[in-house]
């Protein structure tokens, strides 16, 4: 059977990188996006309280609905392929 890889709506406003807030164990926590998944992301995070260190190791899958956008992560622009393929090419003569 075939994975289904297409993201969601809710998905698409979340990226890997992005600091969010989320709720576990009627705590709130901040954290950051380390892998995406179909409907949820891993989320890396700090905790001071020993027992939620000792059962999630500081690490977390959240469904994307319970995450809120604190920042999001700074996009790098890709290159114009076009104006470099332009750039490239030696002038004629």
């Amino acid at each position: 059977m075939a994975k289904n890889t297409e993201v969601s709506e809710a998905q698409s406003k979340f990226n890997v990188g992005d600091e969010v807030s989320f709720k576990i164990e009627k705590q709130t926590f901040k954290g950051f996006i380390d892998k995406s998944y179909t409907n949820s992301f891993l989320i890396t995070f700090e905790s001071d309280d020993p027992e939620i260190i000792d059962k999630y190791h500081k690490k977390v899958v959240i469904n994307n609905r319970h995450l809120k956008l604190i920042k999001a992560a700074p996009k790098i622009k890709e290159p114009d392929s076009d104006k470099e393929d332009k750039d490239d090419k030696p002038a004629k003569k």
